[in-house]
């Protein structure tokens, strides 16, 4: 486990504890040990979330790595409610309330003395208190465009996208596709000197010394449209929106692109045409989106292949490869290759993510076919004819590249019509 050899060993000494029925503290020194030392395996194992999962005779450790959840450790579960317990009272939560769900947030340090946030959520179950710890690392706001996955071409064109003076520029996908990253990589390089970068996030995720960030808070009547309001009085160069989930925000937002500042904000749809549906019905005018709406981009996540293990896949046959362009074309590349699994990338065949984007810029032609009930797949021909490449083929480019493999494409990417 992370060769941490004697906080193993006091690992498993709190685990026979636990099984002798030893009542166990939040205080108890190894249950300190143990709290820190699972952090550190966390971070060594580059985990995105730590799970703290009671079952019926059982506490479940489980960490998601790379967007999949791995089973890291079993305990008693005395033992999972002591280290619940201690990661309650360090997040300055209330230890004894167990019948409602609460969220807080640690601060704390990698081995290497990086300072890493997390973000705590206890839900109560059947079992008993499940807690999740999601790690925050601030090192993922200095990562470019490249290590996201972006090409040449994608890059370019959201440069175009992102470097208007003024408009709405939209980031679509479901949770955990990387939209935040997307957002915060791209704000801070707007932000500069001369710029005058604001947001309002729900939570705020990491904090950004170049931007101003401020918190949703709906027990003060503070929603995505009142902090917009608000920011709109602050001489706002740049606005970043968590999410537009209302009409009421989606008002905010073009009110703001009219009166010309750059809004940045994320919707949840399928793919990057579903992005002018969904605002249509949110209650937007057709021409309050042709007069506002400069782009967007949809995304996913695909793991991408361990380089200490990956080999070549001569069995990959032209009837896949054509499945998973389908109805898209292409050749079969010279050489694809397929996961195989070693202790580097803990057997799963690949080690870390990149981002799939598909990216759709308005243009006059698309602008001309938005109505109040727009053919959704004409919309679709128009942007590909503006050189939009669906999300499957972006990933079939990265099966192509050697970055990944097409089970993972089909696993993550939604079909094409």
């Amino acid at each position: 486990m992370g060769g941490a050899g004697p906080t193993v060993q006091k690992f498993e000494q709190l685990v026979e504890f636990g099984r002798s029925g030893r009542n166990l503290d939040a205080n108890d020194a190894h249950v300190v040990t143990i709290v820190d030392w699972l952090w550190q395996y966390a971070f060594e194992q580059r985990a995105s979330d730590i799970h703290l999962e009671p079952r019926r005779d059982i506490g479940v450790v489980r960490f998601r790595i790379d967007g999949v959840l791995h089973n890291v450790y079993q305990v008693p579960t005395t033992v999972l409610a002591a280290m619940t317990s201690r990661i309650k009272l360090l997040g300055r939560m209330d230890v004894v309330e167990k019948r409602r769900p609460q969220d807080g947030r640690i601060k704390t340090r990698t081995a290497d003395a990086r300072e890493i946030e997390l973000r705590l959520s206890t839900l109560p179950t059947a079992c008993g208190e499940k807690l999740v710890m999601r790690i925050f690392d601030p090192e993922v706001l200095v990562r470019g465009f490249s290590d996201l996955g972006f090409s040449d071409e994608d890059l370019e064109r959201w440069d175009a996208m992102t470097h208007r003076p003024n408009g709405i520029v939209l980031v679509t996908g479901p949770t955990g596709s990387g939209k935040t990253t997307t957002l915060y990589t791209t704000l801070r390089q707007l932000a500069t000197e001369e710029v005058n970068v604001c947001t309002v996030e729900d939570p705020i995720e990491m904090v950004e010394s170049s931007f101003n960030q401020m918190q949703v808070q709906s027990g003060l009547a503070l929603g995505f449209a009142e902090g917009v309001r608000a920011l709109m009085r602050q001489d706002p160069d740049i606005i970043m929106i968590g999410e537009i989930r209302d009409l009421a925000t989606a008002e905010m937002a073009i009110q703001a692109a009219l009166t010309g500042h750059l809004v940045l904000s994320t919707l949840h749809t399928t793919d990057s045409v579903g992005a002018i549906t969904r605002l249509l019905e949110l209650g937007v005018a057709p021409f309050l989106i042709n007069a506002t709406v400069v782009g967007v981009m949809a995304q996913r996540l695909v793991r991408t292949l361990c380089p200490h293990c990956r080999t070549p896949n001569p069995d990959l046959s032209q009837s896949s490869w054509d499945s998973l362009l389908r109805p898209y074309r292409s050749e079969l590349p010279s050489t694809t290759w397929r996961a195989v699994g070693c202790l580097e990338c803990r057997n799963t065949g690949y080690r870390g993510r990149a981002g799939v984007y598909e990216i759709l810029s308005m243009t006059d032609a698309l602008r001309d076919l938005i109505s109040e009930a727009p053919d959704v797949a004409k919309l679709r021909a128009c942007a590909m004819r503006d050189g939009m490449h669906p999300l499957r083929v972006a990933g079939a480019l990265k099966v192509a590249m050697g970055m990944t493999t097409v089970e993972e494409v089909f696993r993550n990417v939604p079909p094409g019509d």
